[in-house]
């Protein structure tokens, strides 16, 4: 285990991830690691700066998770991602971030399987996004069908000042909220306008919360 390199085990951990996702590892002036995905490819190399407007940079200068749409003028390609920095004994050192191709530039509707075909659903319809026996339901207004896409990468897909992750099975529209409440199962739960109750879990409580302002 000692001699195994930082390239060789960062090359593991992306045999981990799908082939949509690439794999960016930076200090904080410059990239030190990058391995792209099938999808979607920025060009990087190691020794290269970190630039200024990409989601490593902003992660590094906020010293926080970033996650985001990062659009075609800062690499040529736009797309979404994933950057959280990491320490050594208190100092920021640099941070990780992960790649994901964008599935709707330029669209707005989520195109959704139904026992008759495809409907296209546009994101203000959508009322919330369910994995159930290991299919990916969308729950619209008036009916559902299922997507091949994961929950994961339909965190990226969606409007964020719209929708939010309150569970590992569901991200909700907050505009079809109808009410939120205390619960015993969990943090709190959800009340839909269609009258679909879901709940929020702990460990997506606080993030909620925050995102919600309550």
């Amino acid at each position: 285990m000692e001699n195994l390199s930082l390239g060789a085990l960062l090359d593991v951990i992306g045999e981990v991830f799908s082939d949509e996702i690439s794999i960016v590892v930076s200090n904080t002036e410059e990239y030190l690691y990058y391995l792209p995905s099938k999808r979607v490819d920025l060009k990087i190399r190691p020794g290269d700066p970190v630039k200024e407007g990409t989601i490593a940079q902003k992660a590094i200068s906020q010293k926080q998770k970033v996650s985001e749409f990062i659009n075609r003028d800062v690499f040529g390609v736009p797309y979404h991602g994933m950057a959280v920095p990491f320490y050594h004994d208190g100092e920021l050192e640099g941070c990780v971030t992960a790649i994901y191709p964008v599935y709707t530039d330029g669209k707005s509707v989520v195109t959704v399987k139904t026992h008759d075909g495809w409907i296209p659903v546009p994101f203000a319809s959508v009322k919330y996004v369910e994995v159930k026996d290991r299919k990916t339901y969308v729950m619209a207004e008036g009916f559902s069908g299922t997507h091949k896409n994961t929950l994961q990468e339909f965190e990226y897909l969606l409007p964020r000042e719209s929708f939010v992750r309150c569970h590992r099975s569901f991200i909700v529209n907050v505009h079809h909220i109808k009410g939120i409440y205390p619960d015993t199962h969990s943090t709190f739960v959800l009340e839909m306008d269609n009258g679909t109750r879901i709940p929020v879990s702990q460990s997506y409580s606080s993030y909620f919360r925050k995102l919600l302002g309550f």
